[in-house]
């Protein structure tokens, strides 16, 4: 996907291996960086960590140098590229370093394997090792990398990018954009409401009683969290994809069928209500419930991968 986005063109097998053996290569973190990590305190949510940490790693700005050395503004795109490259290689260490550190008693993330992709190599970083799973981040960080400029964590990407910030600043400013509540961190907050719905009404809950809790959440002045779009006017495609797997891999878990009976019922509430420009599902109605074997403080950090 990445060759695609960054050539245009589909990639033979061999670049595909190529890219897998180059992002391990860059993958190694500054030891400053593994301290900091270290030494945060386990209070210290997880996109905090995550959007400090590759701050740090702007001590490694290939950019930056260049930038004070007076390279022609021409040659700039060379260094960002170089950047970008090592920042995408160096992500999946800092979340799965983040995540070792809160839920792993700090064990290591152990050595990256050349010979397998980024997703993989991501997934074994975090510990688990089960090929579903492993499937499931394949899919998670493809359909979380369809981005359009105008949300959020984009914009503020763009913005700080054009003051001429490398792209670890401009990338970390993003992060703190797609920590709030109504960006990101959009797939927590669904499974905090789902999880405080089954405390109040129990797994095996009624049409009529849903229907009452998603009121009572409207009434109360809050938003249900994982519906509406600032652009599409439809179910998001990507809450489809992630739908599809559920209901191949895990059709009996509770929480899926949960999300599959609001799926059912909000829409027609939120068109009863009138205000909802947009009354079906995101990506984030879908996403939380599928990482469910992630703490819920950590559900968000795979989206910033």
């Amino acid at each position: 996907l990445f060759w695609l986005l960054v050539t245009g063109d589909i990639p033979t097998q061999e670049q595909v291996t190529w890219l897998s053996r180059e992002w391990a290569k860059r993958a190694a973190l500054p030891s400053h960086v593994v301290t900091m990590l270290d030494n945060f305190p386990t209070n210290l949510h997880p996109m905090s960590q995550l959007s400090a940490a590759v701050t740090a790693l702007n001590s490694e700005s290939k950019f930056a140098r260049a930038y004070a050395e007076g390279i022609h503004r021409a040659k700039y795109w060379e260094f960002v590229y170089e950047d970008a490259m090592d920042l995408i290689a160096k992500l999946p260490c800092v979340a799965a370093k983040i995540y070792r550190n809160l839920y792993r008693e700090g064990s290591g993330i152990g050595a990256i394997d050349p010979n397998l992709d980024w997703s993989h190599n991501f997934t074994n970083m975090l510990g688990y090792t089960d090929p579903q799973f492993i499937e499931l981040m394949r899919l998670y960080l493809t359909i979380h990398s369809d981005h359009e400029g105008g949300n959020v964590s984009a914009h503020t990407s763009h913005l700080v990018g054009s003051a001429l910030s490398d792209p670890y600043l401009a990338f970390a400013a993003a992060m703190n954009g797609l920590a709030g509540p109504l960006h990101g961190l959009a797939n927590q907050e669904v499974l905090l409401w789902l999880t405080d719905l089954q405390k109040e009404l129990g797994k095996d809950v009624s049409d009529e009683k849903l229907r009452d809790f998603i009121w009572n959440t409207l009434n109360s002045g809050r938003v249900v969290p994982g519906y509406g779009h600032a652009v599409l006017r439809k179910t998001d495609p990507r809450y489809t994809c992630q739908r599809e797997f559920a209901l191949k891999h895990l059709p009996k878990d509770p929480l899926f069928k949960l999300v599959a009976q609001l799926y059912k019922i909000v829409p027609n509430v939120l068109l009863e209500q009138g205000k909802a420009k947009n009354p079906w599902p995101n990506v984030d109605a879908h996403s939380g419930v599928l990482l469910q074997v992630s703490p819920t403080s950590c559900v968000p950090c795979p989206a910033c991968v």
